[in-house]
Order: structure tokens, then sequence, then C-alpha cells
């Protein structure tokens, strides 16, 4: 049975990449897509996200993004509709997100890129090597 999160989150596959912005078929970026995400499933969102740059939290090296979720969320298991934290470089601060929407042969997760929107790519090993933290997005705290 799929998940509500992994349900949710296909729902929004194809919505354009917009930075900052959080509206299923309009808009969203990463963070957006997993804000719309809890919208639907939890209801209102846990914190107000303040206005940030594309490299926010970079200049500094702050883990704003991974401290949140600590905050917010329990560690996930790898089961599909957990959140996924990626690290996009080495030494880098982690700021992407996506869903894991497949455990199977063929894994899988969701999430929103700048000149691709919303889709669902294959958890390949170069992607799977850059994820630094797992939440269980469904059971939030």
């Amino acid at each position: 049975m799929e998940s509500r999160i992994v349900r949710a989150a296909r729902a929004w596959i194809g919505t354009p990449y917009l930075h900052q912005a959080s509206a299923k078929g309009a808009g969203c970026d990463c963070l957006g897509l997993i804000r719309g995400i809890w919208r639907e499933v939890h209801g209102q969102e846990p914190a107000p996200v303040p206005p940030y740059t594309p490299d926010w939290s970079e200049p500094q090296g702050e883990e704003r993004l991974w401290l949140e979720a600590q905050r917010l969320l329990r560690p996930g298991q790898g089961d599909p509709g957990d959140l996924l934290l990626f690290r996009m470089r080495p030494g880098s601060v982690a700021k992407h997100l996506g869903i894991l929407s497949r455990t199977d042969d063929t894994p899988a997760f969701i999430h929103s890129m700048s000149g691709h929107g919303v889709v669902e790519s294959p958890l390949s090993a170069p992607w799977a090597a850059r994820i630094v933290a797992r939440f269980d997005l469904e059971g939030a705290r």
C-alpha cells in the first residue's frame, strides 16, 4: 500500500520549479514541495519559513535545514515516504530535500530541481551517496 506521503508527493509531479514557492501546479522548490506535502498530510506548517537565498546557509556553513528537521521529525528507517536530506557537494551544507518513493529493486525519490520542477528520479548510487539523513515525515513529532 502506498503511503499517504508518497501519494501526496506524486500529485506534485510536473509542478514547475520556483524558488521559495510552495503551490502545487504553480511552482515550488525542494523545501516548498515538503511544505506543501506537510500541509496536505498534517495541516498547518509547524514553523514559519523565513525568506532564503539559493545559497542559504552556505556562507555561514550552518546546517540549518538539518537542525530544523531533527527538531520537528523522528529519524526515518528508509521507508517510502521518508524525507531525504542531501549534501550536494562534499563539505557543503545539506540543503536538498526529497521524498523516498520506492525501495524495491529500482529505488526512487520525488524532489524539485531547478530546470526540472518536481520529478520522480531513480535513487542512483550518486544520489544515494549524497544522503546525510532520513526523517519520518509520516509520523512527525
